[in-house]
């Protein structure tokens, strides 16, 4: 058999398209390997560790320090993320002082399904339940959330309120009068255009576009957090609407609320502002000290 010109055009074109599409996945990841992460903690003190477990026929995966016999902190990424996206935390000293340290991998993200993304909230704090679960014993638990990581948390409260006793939203997706009109997800949700979109692109499309729905069943059910939470906001950050922060003061009315506005901060204030996440976390871990 003979290739024309034109059919050796063809191929050359769709072995370079697939090998771009490859490059991108593997570019795109938003996450650290296991030799990776390993090499991180090789110098700290105290060593992270991977842990698995398995759930509604899916596999999560999350990291833990410290010691099991203090609070305990549970830091959830934003979208797309991974568990990664806390790893300074997790070596942080002040911290671990004060508290045991987890940060996980939601279902999609990182190890837990990787491009395989649960959409529904409801969905994914039930997967995620049972590490605070296992860890309760009579000693308190923070959440932190970053971005789509905060109405993560927000959910946990509601839906397993003698699990939590503090939340940290840090530039929280939570209003859903505030989510951006952003034309291309319905697009990209499509099959034949997902399974072309690296994974970690594919999964944060898929929970992002099913997100404001599930905000607006979440309004009436706000008035069940009654933990203390603190909000963290950047006043310039142009993914999620700094208004955001208002609407969490507005809607948690039984519990108290402070808003943290950081004037001139974007939307990645877990690199670029990490003090201020440490310092709002043991201020909940004192407070609960002191009860």
């Amino acid at each position: 058999m003979v290739l024309t010109k034109n059919t050796w055009r063809w191929l050359l074109t769709s072995v370079a398209i697939f090998s771009l599409l490859l490059l991108m996945d593997s570019c795109l990841q938003f996450r650290m390997s296991k030799s990776e992460i390993d090499t991180y903690f090789k110098d700290k003190e105290t060593k992270g560790v991977l842990k698995q477990y398995d759930r509604d026929k899916r596999r999560l995966t999350y990291l833990i320090t410290g010691d099991s016999t203090k609070p305990l902190v549970v830091f959830v990424h934003g979208s797309p993320g991974s568990l990664s996206a806390f790893i300074d935390f997790m070596a942080d000293t002040a911290l671990l002082k004060l508290a045991q340290l987890i940060t996980v991998d939601r279902p999609g993200f990182g190890a837990s399904n990787f491009g395989s993304a649960e959409p529904s909230l409801i969905k994914q704090v039930s997967l995620l339940e049972p590490i605070l679960r296992e860890r309760k014993k009579n000693r308190s638990i923070i959440l932190v959330g970053h971005s789509l990581g905060a109405p993560f948390i927000a959910r946990m409260a509601i839906d397993y309120p003698e699990l939590v006793d503090g939340l940290v939203m840090v530039a929280p997706s939570i209003a859903p009068e505030l989510e951006p009109y952003e034309w291309f997800r319905g697009p990209m949700a499509t099959p034949f255009i997902k399974w072309l979109l690296p994974r970690s692109i594919r999964a944060s499309n898929d929970e992002i576009y099913q997100l404001k729905p599930q905000l607006l069943d979440m309004l009436p059910l706000w008035k069940k957090i009654t933990v203390p939470t603190i909000v963290i906001q950047g006043t310039k950050d142009s993914l999620v609407d700094p208004g955001n922060a208002d609407f969490a003061k507005k809607m948690i009315v039984h519990a108290p609320v402070k808003l943290v506005m950081i004037e001139g901060m974007d939307h990645f204030i877990p690199w670029r502002a990490p003090n201020q996440i440490r310092e709002c976390i043991i201020e909940l871990l004192n407070a609960y000290q002191t009860r």
